[in-house]
C-alpha cells in the first residue's frame, strides 16, 4: 500500500467504519424488531433466533476465506464486492414475504458482510502501521460498534412502529451505496507480498461444524437433546472439529494457521472475543423479549431502555483504544472482565429485572465492560503477527466474535425455550431466565480471568516466539 497523507488515513479509516456501521447496525436494528417480525410471520423462539445465528452463521464461516481472499487477489476488490452484496441482501430482506425467505436472504446479506469487517480491519492495519496511532485507530473502530448500539434500538424503535419492521433494511442501502463510492474513489489497492493459496477442504470443515453445532443447540429445545437428529448432527460438529485439527497442520498454506495459537495473547483474543460476544448475544436476545413481551413496551420504548448501555458503549470504546495504546491490553480486559460479570449476577441473583433502577444498573455495567473489550481483542489479535497475513489474523478475530455472538443468542434461546413461553407471566419469564443469565455471567469471569492470563509480558514473549517460529521478515509490533 502507498504511503498515504494523514488526512487520507483518516478518511480510509471513514470509510471503513462505514462498513461496520452498517454490518453492526442491522444486527442491533433487528433485535428490536424480532417481536414484530415473529407476529407478523408466525415464528417461534427459533425461528427468531435463526433470523439473527442464519447471519451471524455464514458469516463466520466466510470470514478466513474472505480474509486470505482479500490479501491474495486485493483488497479494495473484495471489500467493494462485499459492500455490493450486503446491500443488494438488505433490499432482499425488506422485500421477504415469509420467514424461510428472511432467513435466506439474511444468509446473502451474510456473505457480503465476510467481505467487509475483516477486509477493512487489514486495510486500517496497513494504513496505521505506527503502534499507538493502530491502537487509537481500533478505538476509533470499536467506537462505530457503539454507535450502532446506541443508534440501532432507537431508529429500529421508530422505524419498526412507525413503518413496520421491513423498513429497518432500508438503512443500510444509502449507507452501502455512499461507501462503495467513496471505496472507489479514496481507498487504494493492496494486497499481501506473498498470499496464501485457498484451502476448499478447510473451509467446508469449517462450516459443517458451525452449522452442525448450532442446528443442534437452537433445534434440541424442540426435537428433543436425545433425539437422532440432535445426536446425528452434534456428532457431525465433533467429527468436523477432528478433522479440521488433523487436516490443517498438514497444509503448507492452511485456512487456519494452527500456529498463531501457540501465541498466548492471540489465542487469549480469540477466547475473550467468543465470550464477551456470547453474552452480547444473549443479553440483547433476553432483554428483548422481557421488554417487549413481558413489560409490554413498544419497540420505541425498549429501544430507549437499552440507551445506558449503548451509550457506555460508544464513550468507552474509544476509551479503551487510548488505554490500549498507553497502557496495553490488560486494564481494559480486567475493567471489562468485573462489569460484565458484574452485570449478569445482578439479573441473576438480584433479579434486576423487576426493578428499574436496578435494570439500568446492570445496563450501565454490561455496556461499560462490552465497550472496553473490544479495542483489546482486535489490536491483541494482530499484533505480532505477520502483516502479509493481517487479513487472515484479523479475520480470525471477527470469526470469534461472529462464532460468540452465534452461540450466545443460540445456547441463551435453548434455555428460554425449555423454560417457559416468551409471552408467559412476568414471574415466569424471570425464572426461567436465571439461568441464561448465571451464563452472562460466567462469560464475563471468563474475559476476566483470561485476559488477566494473558496479558502478561511471558504473554507477549509467546507472541514473540510465534512470530519467529512463522519466520515472517515483517510483523505489526506489539503494543505494550
Amino acid at each position: 500500500m502507498p504511503e498515504l497523507t494523514h488526512r487520507r488515513r483518516l478518511l480510509v479509516l471513514a470509510i471503513c467504519c462505514m462498513s461496520l456501521l452498517i454490518v453492526s447496525l442491522d444486527n442491533t436494528v433487528l433485535n428490536v424488531a424480532l417481536p414484530s417480525m415473529r407476529r407478523e410471520l408466525g415464528a417461534d423462539v427459533a425461528g427468531m433466533q435463526w433470523t439473527i445465528d442464519a447471519y451471524t452463521l455464514v458469516l463466520a464461516s466466510l470470514l478466513m476465506l474472505a480474509g486470505s481472499t482479500a490479501d491474495r487477489i486485493g483488497r479494495r476488490k473484495v471489500f467493494m464486492a462485499g459492500l455490493v452484496l450486503f446491500t443488494a441482501g438488505s433490499l432482499l430482506c425488506s422485500l421477504a414475504p415469509n420467514l424461510e425467505s428472511l432467513v435466506a436472504f439474511r444468509m446473502v446479506q451474510a456473505v457480503g458482510g465476510s467481505m467487509l469487517n475483516p477486509v477493512a480491519m487489514s486495510i486500517i492495519t496497513n494504513t496505521f502501521t505506527e503502534p499507538r496511532a493502530r491502537a487509537r485507530a481500533i478505538g476509533v473502530w470499536g467506537g462505530v460498534v457503539g454507535i450502532s448500539m446506541a443508534a440501532g434500538p432507537l431508529v429500529g424503535g421508530v422505524l419498526t412502529d412507525a413503518v413496520g419492521w421491513r423498513s429497518i433494511f432500508w438503512i443500510n442501502l444509502p449507507i452501502g451505496l455512499l461507501a462503495l463510492f467513496l471505496t472507489l474513489r479514496y481507498v487504494p489497492e493492496s494486497r499481501a507480498p506473498k498470499p496464501r493459496r485457498a484451502d476448499p477442504v478447510g473451509q467446508l470443515l469449517v462450516m459443517a461444524l458451525l452449522g452442525s453445532l448450532t442446528y443442534a443447540i437452537i433445534e434440541a429445545p424442540v426435537a428433543g437433546w436425545t433425539s437422532p437428529l440432535i445426536l446425528g448432527f452434534s456428532a457431525a460438529a465433533v467429527l468436523a472439529l477432528l478433522a479440521l485439527l488433523r487436516y490443517e497442520p498438514r497444509r503448507a498454506e492452511p485456512l487456519i494457521d494452527l500456529r498463531f495459537f501457540r501465541s498466548a495473547p492471540f489465542s487469549g483474543a480469540t477466547v475473550i472475543a467468543v465470550c464477551s460476544f456470547a453474552a452480547l448475544g444473549g443479553f440483547l436476545f433476553v432483554n428483548t423479549l422481557y421488554l417487549q413481551d413481558v413489560r409490554g413496551l413498544t419497540a420505541l420504548h425498549a429501544g430507549l431502555y437499552m440507551l445506558p448501555m449503548a451509550a457506555l458503549t460508544f464513550v468507552c470504546a474509544p476509551l479503551s483504544g487510548r488505554l490500549v495504546g498507553s497502557r496495553g491490553p490488560r486494564p481494559p480486559l480486567l475493567i471489562a472482565g468485573v462489569t460484565m460479570t458484574a452485570s449478569g449476577v445482578l439479573f441473576a441473583a438480584f433479579e434486576a429485572e423487576t426493578s428499574t433502577p436496578l435494570l439500568f444498573t446492570g445496563y450501565v455495567l454490561f455496556g461499560l465492560g462490552f465497550g472496553m473489550v473490544n479495542a483489546p481483542i482486535t489490536n491483541t489479535a494482530v499484533s505480532g503477527m505477520p502483516r502479509g497475513q493481517a487479513g487472515v489474523a484479523a479475520a480470525v478475530a471477527s470469526t470469534s466474535r461472529q462464532i460468540g455472538q452465534t452461540l450466545g443468542v443460540a445456547v441463551i434461546g435453548a434455555v428460554l425455550a425449555a423454560g417457559v413461553s416468551p409471552a408467559a407471566h412476568t414471574d415466569g419469564f424471570v425464572a426461567a431466565s436465571r439461568p441464561a443469565w448465571w451464563i452472562i455471567a460466567g462469560c464475563g469471569v471468563c474475559v476476566l480471568l483470561v485476559g488477566a492470563a494473558t496479558s502478561g509480558s511471558w504473554a507477549r514473549g509467546t507472541a514473540e516466539r510465534t512470530a519467529r517460529r512463522l519466520q515472517a521478515p515483517e510483523t505489526l509490533p506489539a503494543t505494550r
